[in-house]
């Protein structure tokens, strides 16, 4: 089983939407879509986990080296609705990964951060046709 993902960009904002079953068997898409992530946007990425069905040990792993990724190219990572299976316990030299309860409240947290005018939509997804200016994988 593996993952379907989804990235957005929207007010300077990324949003890498998962689903499925994020599990040994994807963690290698889900490494690739944070590639794809890390080349696009500038601001923090929220990944939203409201469609993943779970986590194994190994995808959490991904989750915590994502933010490192992240964190190396000056981006923030957070996540938006963990599975309630788990929690995730980063290692103590990962950067702190804030949990929102929902993507609704990660949005929210942000709104009252930023006041500037969005440049637009643009979306990427494994599957289907991309939206916006940009083709997706």
């Amino acid at each position: 089983m593996t993952i379907e993902w989804r990235y957005t960009v929207e007010q300077d904002l990324g949003i890498l939407s998962v689903s499925g079953y994020l599990g040994p068997d994807a963690v290698h898409r889900f490494t690739g879509a944070v590639g794809w992530v890390v080349g696009r946007g500038s601001g923090p990425v929220i990944v939203d986990l409201t469609g993943l069905r779970g986590w194994s040990a190994e995808g959490q792993v991904a989750i915590t080296e994502a933010a490192r990724r992240l964190a190396d190219a000056g981006r923030g990572l957070e996540l938006a609705a963990i599975p309630a299976d788990g929690s995730l316990v980063p290692g103590g030299d990962c950067t702190p990964i804030p949990v929102h309860a929902d993507l609704a409240g990660a949005l929210a947290a942000h709104s009252t951060r930023q006041g500037e005018p969005s440049e637009g939509r643009h979306e990427w997804r494994t599957t289907g046709r991309p939206t916006g200016d940009d083709a997706g994988e």
